[in-house]
């Protein structure tokens, strides 16, 4: 249930960045509207992870996921560069949460 409430705030913290993008700086209703519901759904839904989760591991898998669903987005739907610097970059975010988790809960040897 906790990848679930985890799972729910990645997904309306891109919403949220998303329509961010449209807000035009917090000038057009909707978006801004939506950027800020989007937003607080996604703390109160971290929130409630953190009671069961490290914050750590909840935040790096948060943040990291979000990240790369964010520049994946730009490159796919909003004519952003797919560089290979930017896949990069992304592949290292994911590498860093993945070795963040692994010194966490260590494999049993």
């Amino acid at each position: 249930m906790v990848y679930v409430l985890l799972g729910g705030a990645i997904v309306a913290e891109v919403l949220g960045t998303t329509a961010l993008k449209f807000s035009d700086g917090f000038t057009k209703l909707w978006p801004s509207t939506i950027t800020v519901v989007m937003y607080v759904i996604s703390f109160v839904l971290l929130a409630q992870t953190l009671k069961t989760m490290a914050v750590g591991t909840a935040y790096a898998i948060w943040s990291a996921v979000g990240t790369a669903l964010i520049a994946a987005i730009g490159m796919v739907f909003l004519g952003e560069a797919a560089t290979w610097a930017r896949m990069l970059g992304i592949a290292l975010v994911i590498a860093g949460v993945v070795i963040l988790n692994l010194a966490e809960n260590p494999v049993a040897t």
